[in-house]
């Protein structure tokens, strides 16, 4: 799995990158699905993340959230997205 992060209008410090790299680590579980995630975190009075999750089948996935707080954001992200990895995940299972 290959994971693209990108800030935009700010750069991240190593700890919110640390941080990034930690939640990420939440759909591991599904990492020989993904082929690749590309996160997009833009700062513009407040923190505004997009992610797109592509699957080894060519489906993808794309949430979004926004927050003031950088971390508060991250947590709402990573929470949509492991639903939707795992919905994915379990329609792969039931086709099997």
């Amino acid at each position: 799995m290959n994971v693209n992060v990108q800030s935009v209008k700010f750069t991240m410090d190593e700890d919110q990158r640390a941080f990034v790299d930690k939640k990420l680590e939440r759909i591991k579980y599904a990492e020989d699905l993904i082929t690749d995630a590309l996160l997009n975190i833009k700062f513009d009075k407040k923190f505004a993340y997009e992610c797109t999750v592509n699957f080894r089948w060519g489906g993808s996935a794309h949430v979004s959230a926004e927050d003031f707080d950088f971390g508060a954001g991250m947590n709402h992200l990573m929470d949509v997205l492991d639903q939707k990895v795992r919905k994915e995940k379990d329609k792969i299972q039931e086709k099997k």
